[in-house]
């Protein structure tokens, strides 16, 4: 797949397939073993795959969610959950509300490449998704905009004063027109094509201003600001809120497994245990519809009016 995944990155500037950047190959100086069983000399070898980081910020991801869109066994397995820990499909408590273009954006790229994984045979991808909580100790996003947006992001001009002190003022998220001096921005080292606009800015490209750490350039799952809610019904015991300020950072990992003969196997087999709906191992095609629906209910429309 190598030929069509070169073209399909090459295509899409915005993917948010993970990027492969190199395949390399390490000989030591003394890697001559030999074989105790056909006596043959064989030069020991390690090879090893170069690829980008989702999560290469500065700021500190306080969730982990490896996301599939299928349900069997799809729980973290540990008591205590902390920043490091991986959580599945069913331990994700909240959805996630972006500006309406980029929410559209977003669930575009996700389902070209999502049928290109299916075109080349590919099931078992996830979409790994990084959550930044802005002052998760007292931050409750609507209550602190006295401007708030249709889109629920507050949108403020860099010049403008902040009007409470700084112990009362929320380190929450601000959008700010894209400056001329590209020197404040911090690019980051993962970049996906061009930088998003907000139709709260009329239009035009925005950076992430957060207070006391640094300006962002927003761009297509890396340094995205959202509002988190509470799925109604869910119980959440590691929060103290219903609504977040949010930072998001996301791709699609794992895309090497294909639909060989022994997933096959392993979903006629699994299929006469559970239904057969909710197992990973699936054809490339319903994996790639139930994996778009799944991240359409993480990702839904905003309902603010």
């Amino acid at each position: 797949m190598l030929p069509d995944y070169h073209y399909h990155v090459r295509k899409y500037e915005n993917t948010l397939i993970t990027k492969f950047f190199g395949l390399h190959r390490i000989i030591p100086s003394s890697g001559q073993k030999v074989s105790s069983t056909m006596k043959q000399s064989s030069v020991l070898e390690f090879r090893f795959v170069v690829m980008g980081n989702m999560f290469c910020t500065e700021l500190r991801i306080h969730r982990r969610y490896d996301l599939k869109g299928s349900s069997l066994g799809r729980s973290a397995d540990k008591v205590e959950i902390d920043e490091n820990t991986i959580l599945k499909d069913l331990d994700l408590n909240y959805q996630y509300y972006l500006e309406p273009s980029w929410r559209e954006a977003l669930l575009n790229q996700i389902e070209i490449d999502s049928k290109f994984l299916e075109a080349q045979h590919i099931m078992d991808y996830s979409l790994l998704l990084g959550v930044h909580y802005r002052a998760p100790q007292h931050l409750r996003s609507l209550m602190f905009y006295q401007g708030i947006t249709a889109d629920g992001l507050a949108m403020l001009a860099e010049e403008d004063p902040l009007e409470n002190e700084i112990s009362n003022y929320p380190q929450s998220l601000v959008l700010v027109p894209r400056g001329t001096d590209d020197n404040s921005v911090v690019v980051g080292p993962h970049i996906r094509g061009s930088r998003l606009r907000a139709s709260a800015a009329g239009d035009e490209e925005v950076d992430l201003l957060l207070p006391g750490t640094a300006r962002l350039q927003i761009q297509l799952g890396v340094n995205m600001p959202a509002r988190a809610e509470l799925i109604p019904g869910k119980e959440e015991t590691q929060m103290f809120h219903e609504a977040y300020d949010v930072v998001l950072y996301l791709g699609i990992i794992d895309i090497l497994q294909d639909y060989n003969v022994s997933k096959k196997i392993e979903h006629a087999y699994k299929s006469l245990q559970f239904d057969s709906l909710s197992i990973s191992a699936v054809d490339p095609t319903f994996y790639s519809q139930r994996f778009l629906e799944f991240i359409q209910k993480v990702f839904p429309p905003n309902s603010i009016s």
